[in-house]
């Protein structure tokens, strides 16, 4: 992999990116433009990568860097990619090692801008974008938040969590690249759900699950990718907010339930991935319940709402897409799909994703296995990350809406 790193000081984010790419046991060359060493010096990219670097072209001329380090590389990104950088490789320049490597290079390239929101928002860059995209790079679009200084705004570079998703996402399906370039969702809203609802007993305790909220994230930030306008409804989700979406956290069912029904007012596609609870206490003390002698704790449960069954009955757009998931553990007696196909029915979506559960499956995890099915179809399992399964999960909506909206 290249690691570009241009002249911003959001530099020295690119160091934890850095780390996080080489534990995956990627061979990563970083090529930090002059102005980036400014920000971070060669000693500190040397150290971390365990590789020489340089950025021009005349350094170890023998070998032709300019030329192989495009030609070899799996994925070449760009974190921070400043405006001056756009500019630069969206003319073809080849001023210096990166823009070289850049104009060489035949793998998927992404780009992680940050600036100043004047610098983002202005035409000039949003036209250098528009057409590194057409040409078909991958351009994440900055977080909002606090910039250099007292400034806050759009231009933030997401963080280094969020970019090695999205890279490892790249390498492991090239396809993805080219959905993400062609902004494929593009004009769609969508509204997701992530993580694991809490009913709480007293102030103290509650009853819960153990969804980490990992698929809904990787949900959110591929739809975010691909163009979609995103909302994303987190119920105890203890991670950093993927860019560009709006967030609205969640505590119990009632709360998911309430969230998701306006957010599905205006959405086009609906994606579940939540785990809420299906009971809640009948009443909450508003005091610590306090052990007394040696009895136990009865509780009065009740159901929850139902919160995928009442956003299908409350649809008013046919074309709406709904997409639930379904946790299962099969029986002997039950399979999975058998399981799923019984929830499908009883639920009315569009399309359910199924997974097995249990110890040490799925929750917390950053792979899966699933199945999605309809009420016509079930497609073979797919196993992955979670970023790659998001991706197959979002192809199969988009084509239930576009075969609605015809």
């Amino acid at each position: 992999m290249v690691l570009g790193v241009a002249g911003g000081v959001a530099a020295y984010k690119a160091c934890e990116l850095l780390r996080r790419l080489l534990a995956d046991g990627h061979e990563v060359q970083v090529i930090p433009t002059e102005a980036a060493l400014n920000f971070v010096g060669a000693a500190t990219w040397e150290a971390l990568s365990g590789r020489p670097v340089h950025t021009d072209v005349f350094t170890g001329a023998y070998e032709v860097p300019h030329v192989a380090i495009g030609r070899q590389a799996d994925l070449v990104l760009v974190a921070p990619a400043t405006a001056d950088l756009l500019a630069r490789a969206a003319t073809g320049r080849a001023d210096d090692l990166l823009t070289n490597v850049l104009l060489t290079a035949t793998c998927p390239v992404l780009y992680a801008p940050a600036m100043h929101t004047e610098m983002w928002l202005n035409p000039a860059t949003q036209a250098n974008v528009d057409t590194l995209r057409a040409r078909g790079a991958v351009v994440v679009d900055p977080a909002s938040g606090r910039l250099t200084g007292a400034d806050s705004g759009p231009g933030r570079l997401p963080e280094a969590i969020e970019l090695h998703a999205v890279a490892a996402s790249v390498l492991a399906d090239r396809g993805i690249a080219g959905r993400a370039a062609a902004r494929d969702l593009a004009g769609l809203r969508v509204a997701v759900s992530a993580g694991g609802t809490r009913e709480h007993l007293d102030p103290v305790r509650f009853l819960g699950n153990s969804s980490s909220g990992l698929m809904g994230w990787a949900l959110a930030r591929a739809a975010a990718l691909r163009g979609a306008a995103v909302t994303l409804v987190a119920a105890n989700v203890s991670l950093p907010a993927p860019a560009d979406l709006d967030l609205i956290p969640v505590t119990s069912t009632a709360d998911l339930a309430a969230a998701m029904t306006t957010a599905a007012q205006e959405a086009d596609i609906v994606v579940m991935a939540a785990a809420p609870a299906d009971y809640t206490p009948a009443s909450a003390s508003d005091t610590k319940l306090k052990k007394t002698g040696d009895a136990g704790l009865e509780l009065d449960l009740v159901q929850t709402t139902d919160v995928l069954a009442s956003l299908v009955r409350g649809r008013t757009d046919p074309r709406q897409v709904l997409v639930g998931f379904a946790a299962e553990t099969p029986t002997p007696d039950h399979g999975l799909l058998e399981l799923g196909r019984a929830k499908l029915a009883r639920k009315g979506c569009d399309l359910l994703v199924l997974n097995e559960v249990g110890r040490d499956k799925v929750f917390g995890r950053s792979t899966s296995e699933i199945v999605i099915i309809s009420a016509e179809t079930a497609r073979p399992p797919l196993a992955g990350s979670k970023d790659e399964l998001a991706h197959r999960i979002w192809d199969e909506a988009r084509a239930v809406r576009a075969a609605k909206v015809e």
